[in-house]
């Protein structure tokens, strides 16, 4: 197995619907999580808002695409993935 050094850059249209879920999984998943990046993409906005998480991610192939996969699985989530160092 490999050990990847990667991104998962996630997008909401709705951060208020999606936070629950999501944060669920990415607590699930910390031990992945090296860090993590929330941009407000409208500032002044209070409800039905949009946001953009970033998580820098390090671990098992496997697991990393595994997270991808949980959060790609919600319905209001839109996800990427970048890999950008493959590690023995």
């Amino acid at each position: 197995m490999k050990r990847i050094l990667g991104t998962i850059t996630i997008f909401t249209s709705d951060r208020q619907a999606s936070s629950a879920d999501m944060n669920r999984i990415m607590t699930e998943n910390g031990h992945l999580i090296m860090s993590r990046l929330g941009v407000n993409v409208q500032k002044s906005c209070v409800s039905n808002c949009p946001g953009l998480i970033i998580l820098a991610v390090e671990g098992e192939d496997q697991k990393v695409f595994a997270l991808e996969e949980k959060l790609r699985d919600l319905p209001e989530l839109e996800v990427k993935i970048a890999v950008m160092s493959e590690q023995n």
